[in-house]
């Protein structure tokens, strides 16, 4: 990996071990395992499910999740199983005309050290659970936690009731976080989420259902990431698993009884979602045929409130328990990772959990919710209906300025794939320690007696 240039350097030392509970074996819970073992921690993860499974589709590494990977160690591995992408071609829905490109690699980890790449969700994740294997880190299956005690002491009671105790507690559990909705109605807020009016059809076409295709075979075969845009939705589309199957993700209104939840596991309907894109231009047509009978997956995307903290006493949350990412800006999991960094710092570098915490939610809060919040923006610069609006969205797209699709835009992307967490967590310590203390440490040092 010509293209990874890492200057960061930290010994991963804990100043005190600590006792750690993760709840949850997910990508972000797998990830900071990972971090704090490699600190000197004791961890133990805690995850519901009787066998981690391969579930999901395919999820973008970005260069700010790819170094964040390769101090743990794991990049290797991950890119062995990643596809590259040379550029992100925008396009009309139905015409198929390109209105622009966003380039990608080489560019973009020659800018930020660091790769930019697609997977499997379930390839990174199996990456990740035989990392926590290998460096020895106790996993838990069949451990359901229902609460924490009420004062938010580094205790967790399993399903069975069982209490286990530790140092502090990670909450890793995702979207449907008992520890979340816990800790909101601590604060008096109701744990609540707003339909976007979006659903999302992810599907997986395998490369022998498009062999007599030779379009088809060209998408699959090249390296490069198609958004197209139409009125009412959008579909991102890439060819994952060394170019054996194409992946995509196709964003549409949400049927009017369709039911609120979440979930990546509900079936969605073949016939409808040929119904919602048979406007659109033949390539796409012709590519939803290929998807296998009964393979369709569908998910309401719901927009989800910050929370007032992701922090009391010695319990924290991170990942999709506090800051769950729409699918618009591919930040999902990479911004998982760099809760894993930070918390991984945070922790080691202090004998206070409380401190480590505070530092955390100051370096990650404002972050993760401001790139969870521009996926309002962009959802609607995807999603125009056709007339002078889009016309001025397609231009702009063409010109040289500031790019509607977040995505593609430089000054969005240096803020996303430029921000190293772990580096600014490290080498501004005393100062975020000192503004979590109420206090600016220059401020201090300016005054004599």
């Amino acid at each position: 990996m010509d293209d990874l240039k890492d200057t960061f350097s930290w010994n991963f030392t804990a100043k005190h071990p600590l006792k750690v509970i993760i709840v949850g074996a997910g990508i972000a819970g797998l990830t900071v395992a990972l971090g704090l073992k490699k600190a000197g921690h004791e961890v133990l993860i805690l995850e519901r499910v009787h066998e981690i499974s391969e579930v999901g589709a395919g999820i973008q590494v970005a260069p700010n999740a790819a170094r964040i990977l390769h101090r743990l160690g794991l990049l290797d591995q991950v890119m062995e199983k990643a596809n590259v992408l040379e550029e992100n071609s925008l396009r009309r829905y139905a015409n198929n005309q390109e209105l622009g490109t966003a380039p990608l690699m080489p560019e973009v980890g020659e800018k930020y050290h660091a790769p930019l790449a697609v997977i499997h969700r379930g390839d990174l994740q199996l990456i990740l659970l035989h990392g926590c294997e290998a460096a020895g880190i106790e996993i838990r299956k069949s451990s359901l936690v229902v609460r924490v005690p009420d004062d938010f002491e580094a205790k967790v009671q399993l399903e069975s009731g069982e209490w286990i105790s530790g140092d502090v507690v990670i909450a890793a559990d995702g979207i449907k976080s008992s520890i979340r909705q816990q800790m909101a109605s601590h604060h008096g807020v109701r744990d609540t989420c707003q339909p976007t009016g979006d659903a999302a059809y992810r599907v997986m076409i395998p490369k022998e259902k498009m062999l007599e295709d030779k379009r088809a075979l060209d998408l699959l075969n090249h390296n490069v990431g198609m958004r197209w845009m139409g009125p009412g939705g959008h579909i991102m589309a890439y060819p994952i698993k060394n170019n054996s199957v194409y992946n995509m993700v196709l964003l549409h209104p949400q049927k009017k009884d369709a039911p609120n939840e979440e979930s990546w596991t509900n079936k969605g309907d073949k016939k409808e979602m040929l119904s919602f894109y048979h406007d659109w231009n033949d390539l796409v047509r012709s590519l939803l045929t290929y998807v296998p009978d009964g393979e369709v997956m569908e998910w309401t995307l719901n927009s989800h409130l910050p929370l007032p903290s992701w922090i009391e006493n010695k319990c924290v949350l991170m990942g999709d328990a506090c800051h769950p990412m729409l699918p618009y800006v591919a930040q999902g999991a990479a911004q998982a990772i760099e809760d894993a960094g930070v918390l991984t710092c945070a922790l080691s570098l202090t004998d206070s959990v409380p401190t480590a915490l505070s530092v955390y939610e100051a370096v990650r809060k404002e972050r993760a919710e401001r790139i969870q919040n521009s996926a309002a923006v962009t959802r609607k610069a995807l999603h125009l209906p056709d007339g002078e609006e889009q016309r001025k969205r397609d231009e702009a797209i063409r010109g040289p300025g500031k790019n509607p699709d977040l995505w593609a835009d430089h000054s969005w992307q240096d803020f996303m794939w430029g921000t190293d967490v772990m580096k600014e967590t490290v080498e501004n310590w005393s100062d975020l320690v000192a503004r979590c203390e109420g206090y600016h440490l220059h401020a201090l040092k300016a005054v004599g007696y």
